[in-house]
């Protein structure tokens, strides 16, 4: 996965500084995103795998899968992809350019395991508080996990904040085994 990443850094960090300049972060945005999950799709990877085709038309085939006719800056950045044979990188590309754009924004995803429901009011709470330590916009989301018995996991790209009372009982497991 790192070496995917490497390998997808210049092509996001290019849509995004073409993006900035055409002021169309949002619209690159969703054309990534959803490029991406054509990209994630079995059918699609096996037709870009296919030594057969030649790389023009696994771009025109790739472009066929989006309902309306692609914008020129995005069949263009499609057919770099593909003369490059990276096209099967755009999830990769996609999740870096949200990244360079939450950096940009000053806004941060985070997803947070809890043993319990939070409520709104839990969570407006650890909004605030992750906001002021990180210094940006936190947009949350929750899911509920029993095996933590308590406390909360709390993620947001490669980072984990393991406040779970699992984690705690198997960090003290840990200490005492050794």
């Amino acid at each position: 996965m790192a070496e995917l990443t490497t390998l997808a850094r210049p092509y996001a960090k290019a849509v995004f500084d073409a993006a900035q300049d055409q002021n169309a972060i949002d619209q690159w945005d969703r054309a990534l995103a959803f490029a991406a999950q054509v990209a994630a799709d079995q059918e699609v990877k096996n037709i870009l795998a296919n030594p057969g085709l030649s790389e023009q038309r696994k771009a025109e085939l790739f472009a066929e899968c989006f309902e309306e006719p692609l914008p020129e800056a995005l069949r263009n950045f499609l057919l770099i992809l593909a003369e490059n044979k990276r096209l099967a990188l755009l999830p990769e590309v996609s999740a870096l350019f949200r990244l360079y754009r939450a950096d940009l924004e000053k806004s941060v995803h985070l997803t947070i395991d809890s043993a319990f429901e939070l409520s709104s009011d839990e969570q407006q709470k650890l909004i605030d508080a992750l906001s002021k330590k990180l210094e940006r916009k936190v947009e949350l989301e929750t899911t509920v996990d029993q095996s933590l018995i308590g406390g909360v996991i709390v993620r947001t790209g490669d980072l984990v904040i393991d406040a779970s009372v699992r984690g705690k009982l198997a960090k003290m497991a840990r200490a005492l085994g050794s």
